[in-house]
């Protein structure tokens, strides 16, 4: 019989009943907000993936919230101001270069994320540090499976 393989489970945060309900506040939110839309974004491919701005001509009726035209951003769809910044999983992201920006990060509110101009070796070497403070990685090199 093969040996088994333990897994341990993924690094979860601390959090206290305020900030776990305003998580699944913003969980709830997020499912009912519209997709925020360019005004005429649908005559212009360009337009289409250039993300939202806010509408500012003098005829608009995007700007003057006529009902057959779509929603705008407004302060009224924001998340709970307990959960703002957060991770989904509830932690704080702390931004990671290399091995000497861990020791900044409480591993029971905070977890890291590795630079995207951060080397594969020193990537590792951050990953195994962390592993070894018990620091979560948010965006790991390899996501669980076989190591060889």
């Amino acid at each position: 019989m093969a040996e088994e393989k333990k897994t341990a489970g993924k690094i979860k945060p601390e959090l206290d009943e305020t900030v776990r309900a305003a998580l699944e506040a913003r969980r709830d939110l997020k499912k009912r907000t519209p997709n925020f839309r360019r005004e005429e974004w649908f005559r212009y491919k360009k337009l289409s993936r250039s993300g939202w701005r806010r509408p500012d001509g003098i005829t608009s009726a995007m700007r003057r919230h006529y009902k057959y035209r779509p929603n705008v951003v407004s302060i009224g769809y924001g998340s709970p101001t307990a959960a703002r910044g957060l991770h989904p999983s509830g932690f704080q992201e702390v931004p990671v270069w290399n091995v000497a920006d861990l020791d900044a990060i409480d591993p029971k509110k905070q977890a890291a994320r590795v630079g995207g101009s951060v080397g594969a070796k020193k990537r590792e070497a951050i990953e195994k540090e962390a592993a070894k403070r018990s620091i979560r990685v948010l965006n790991p090199m390899h996501r669980g499976g076989a190591e060889e």
